[in-house]
Formats: C-alpha cells, sequence, structure tokens
C-alpha cells in the first residue's frame, strides 16, 4: 500500500508540474519581443504585449504576480506531498529487536553482574560474579548453584558445553576451572592439575580438548588421556602471556585474544601458530587504515566464514581471510571502542558488547549497524539504526537492555541473550532475517506511537 501510495504521488508530481508550467508561462516575457543586443535602447511594450501590466481597477486582466504566488504555493504542496510519500516508501532497514525479557536477582538469579552466558536448546547457563544459574526456556523455570550448593568457586568467567557428553565447563576467575556433570562439580586448579594459572577468563571445547584462558598464557585438557598443555611465550608466539578468551571455530582452528599480542592462531592438524598484529606498531592510534587489526589489546575473537571479528579496548576489526575492515565509534554504528566481547552470527553480522551500549553490525557491504541502549531516565530500550554515523531509523520500547555496561553476548538461534552490570536480557527474535530488507515501521516503536497524540495535543 505504501508503495501504491508513492506511485500515486509521482503521478500528481507529473500532473501538478504541468499545471505550475501554464501558471507561470504568461508571467514571462517572450525573447521575440526583446530588443537585440547592442541596440542601447530598452525593450520596447505595448499594452498588448507580454510584461506590461494593465492598470487597475474593474475588468483588468489577472496581476501575473498573483500567479506566481499561486504556482510558487502548489509547487510548494507538490513537493511537501512528494517528500511525504517518499517518507512512506518502504526502506532497505535491518531487523531491529523490540521483544525483550529482563532477568535479574529477583528473577532467581544468584548475582545482577553477569559474565558469560551459553545457550544448549532449551537450557541457557549463566555465569555471575556470585554463582551458576540455569534458565529453561520450555518451563520458564530459573535454577541456581553458589558455594553453599558446591559450586567450587563463585565468579564465573565463562561457559562452554561438551556436545558430546552434555558437560558444562565453567572459567573460574580465581578459581582454575570446573566441570559440571551428573549434579557433581569437578575442579581443575594448579595445585591438582596442569592448569598454568588459576585466574580464567574464557573456556571452549574443541572434540576432546578443553582449552582455558588465563592471565598466565593457555591450557589444553584432553578429557580422555588426561594430559595438559601448557602454551605461553615459551612455545608460542606470545609477546604477553595475558590471555582474555579463546573461541573454536568448529573447522580445526582455535584462536586466542591475548593482551597485548593481538590474534593468535593455532590450526590443530599441524601444531602450527600465526599471529596477527597491528601491523604499524603504534600502541596510540592506527596509522594506516585497514592494513591489519585495529589494535593488539584484544578481548575476544569470534569465528565466521574464513576469517573472524575481534573486539578490542581501542575499536574492532573484521577479517575475511585476505581483507581488513576497522570499525570505530568515530566512523559506524559501534557505541563506543572499549569492548568486552564480540559473537559473530554471519561474516555480514557481528555483536560488539561495549562500555556503552550494544553495537550490532547488521550488514557489511553497506556498514549499516543498530545500536541497542537503555534510556537511564525512563529505562526504556533505545535502538538507533545508522549507515556509518548517519541515522537512519531510531525505534523506542517499553523494555530493552537492562543497563549500558554489556559484557557478553549470546546467539541463541534468531534469538540473543545478553549479559551486562546489572541483569540479563532476552531478545526474542521471532520473525528475525539477516542483513537487511524493504520494511515499514517497527511494530512496539513508542516513539512512533505517541507521535500522532503529542501533534494533537499542540
Amino acid at each position: 500500500m505504501k508503495q501504491r501510495r508513492a506511485f500515486v504521488f509521482k503521478g500528481l508530481l507529473s500532473d501538478s508540474v504541468s499545471r505550475i508550467v501554464s501558471l507561470l508561462k504568461p508571467a514571462l516575457p517572450e525573447r521575440g519581443l526583446e530588443t537585440p543586443r547592442g541596440s542601447g535602447e530598452p525593450p520596447h511594450h505595448t499594452q498588448d504585449q507580454p510584461g506590461l501590466e494593465a492598470p487597475r481597477g474593474a475588468g483588468a486582466p489577472p496581476h501575473h504576480h498573483n500567479r506566481r504566488r499561486t504556482a510558487l504555493a502548489l509547487l510548494a504542496a507538490v513537493l511537501v506531498g512528494t517528500c511525504w510519500a517518499q517518507a512512506q516508501a518502504p526502506k532497505k532497514l535491518p531487523y531491529i529487536y523490540t521483544k525483550w525479557k529482563n532477568f535479574t536477582v529477583a528473577d532467581g538469579l544468584p548475582n545482577d553482574h553477569i559474565f558469560a552466558v551459553k545457550a544448549d536448546g532449551d537450557h541457557v547457563w549463566i555465569g555471575t560474579e556470585d554463582g551458576l544459574a540455569m534458565y529453561n526456556k520450555a518451563t520458564g523455570k530459573m535454577k541456581s548453584w553458589t558455594t553453599k550448593d558446591g559450586l567450587p568457586w563463585p565468579a564465573i568467567t565463562g561457559i562452554d558445553v561438551d556436545k558430546s557428553t552434555g558437560d558444562v565447563w565453567l572459567a573460574l576467575f580465581g578459581g582454575g576451572i570446573a566441570r559440571f556433570s551428573g549434579g557433581r562439580f569437578d575442579r581443575f586448579h594448579q595445585m591438582n592439575s596442569g592448569l598454568v594459572n588459576d585466574v580464567v577468563y574464557g573456556i571452549t571445547v574443541e572434540h576432546d580438548n578443553i582449552w582455558a584462558a588465563t592471565t598466565a598464557g593457555a591450557s589444553r585438557f584432553n578429557k580422555v588421556s588426561g594430559e595438559w598443555t601448557i602454551f605461553t611465550e615459551k612455545n608460542a608466539p606470545m609477546e604477553e602471556i595475558w590471555n582474555y578468551n579463546v573461541s573454536y571455530n568448529g573447522a580445526g582452528t582455535v584462536y586466542l585474544a591475548v593482551w597485548g599480542s593481538g590474534v593468535l592462531e593455532y590450526k590443530i592438524a599441524d601444531g602450527s601458530w600465526k599471529e596477527y598484529l597491528d601491523p604499524d606498531g603504534e600502541m596510540e592510534i592506527d596509522l594506516y587504515r585497514d592494513d591489519g587489526i585495529v589494535h593488539v589489546i584484544t578481548t575476544a575473537v569470534a569465528p565466521a566464514g574464513d576469517g573472524f571479528f575481534v573486539s578490542t579496548y581501542f575499536g574492532a576489526s573484521r577479517y575475511d581471510g585476505r581483507h581488513w575492515r576497522g570499525y570505530y565509534n568515530m566512523d559506524s554504528g559501534v557505541p563506543s571502542d572499549f569492548m568486552n566481547s564480540v559473537k559473530a552470527r554471519s561474516t555480514d553480522e557481528a555483536w560488539f558488547s561495549t562500555d556503552k551500549g550494544l553495537g550490532v553490525l547488521t550488514d557489511f557491504d553497506s556498514n549499516t549497524w543498530i545500536t541497542y541502549r537503555m534510556d537511564p531516565k525512563t529505562h526504556h530500550g533505545k535502538a538507533t539504526v545508522y549507515k556509518d554515523r548517519e541515522v537512519l531509523e531510531e525505534v523506542e520500547t517499553e523494555t530493552g537492555i537492562p543497563h549500558n555496561y554489556v559484557i557478553y553476548t549470546e546467539l541463541d538461534g534468531n534469538d540473543v541473550w545478553i549479559g551486562t552490570a546489572k541483569g540479563l536480557a532476552w531478545g526474542k527474535g521471532g520473525d528475525y532475517y539477516p542483513r537487511l530488507r524493504e520494511r515499514g515501521a517497527v511494530s512496539g516503536n513508542l516513539a512512533a506511537a505517541a507521535a500522532p497524540a503529542a501533534k494533537g495535543g499542540q
């Protein structure tokens, strides 16, 4: 219907322009009546010639100035109508999450400070500053475990699930790692295993191996043989050994995000390493655009296609296996350059958790982004669509993410789970679509719904 309206207005525009030309024509002097150039005399007009006004009074012809005013008024009306029709016409825009549900300690979480989330079918595992929780999507029930329930350490900074056994593996901030299996917790730490350090930031399952990213390097535990392998600056290209995160692409490659050492790529087949650093070597600025990773202080790597996305403390990067692309707050929709983590849904879509909201690259080719924030005054959600730094759309929702300090994102089919400093958010994407589509206004937009009422009150 909106497209049809646009076509109707195009027809009206054509008819109106013809009408305007007919009104303006008598008010314009004919070139044949002008004195030839160089004669030195002004043009001679008679009462029958255009340009000479008749005396005012009864029976006088219409004034040409009135014709101009009428034509200009009609032209203005046509332009306004045309702009309205264009505004109503569908645009290619990304999918916006408008259906959110928030969880806090009031809903059964052991703590509101969320470090990690892992979706596994109907079960969603949540790591907090003071305990573990599991939300069952089928029943809507929340169950939690603290140290009083046998959890070996309170702070959980990473979670992964072993698909072959159903075991849940936990990264413990200061307590090593733990396996939750059959209702029992088993803890591995420096004193009873080959774990290199007990301060563990991230954990991932790779076939029969469990990888742990620690402040003193990375450790790999083979659950079948019981063998431990340690990776530090002695046997891996680590300029620094502070490992922030570890991820597996499911196709033979493990990635480490290392403070000061960028991204390390480990090939399982031959045990070889490759490092990705900022080629210009500058810590303060990025001298050359898109020449490599934007900064060596990395926080997470999200595998995507033949490459990956990277989050850092100073921006983000995308690598497709051949080309790099850097992203900053000044030239994209990412809300901040300080990033805690990243998750990728495809080579076109990546979710960046920052200290000032959630930034989502929805379409790589057009550099289209969505920023999700919580309005601290109304506590409503706000989503802003950007193309580069141009705002294309703003949507306000009754509920959104519970806090703007976003720590972690988990992609769960069409849904998303967002861990923040003040609670957990579940974004439901039942009608989700990738990249861009032509669509009209977003349902649930409080700002759009309030606009007619505000106008009527003026």
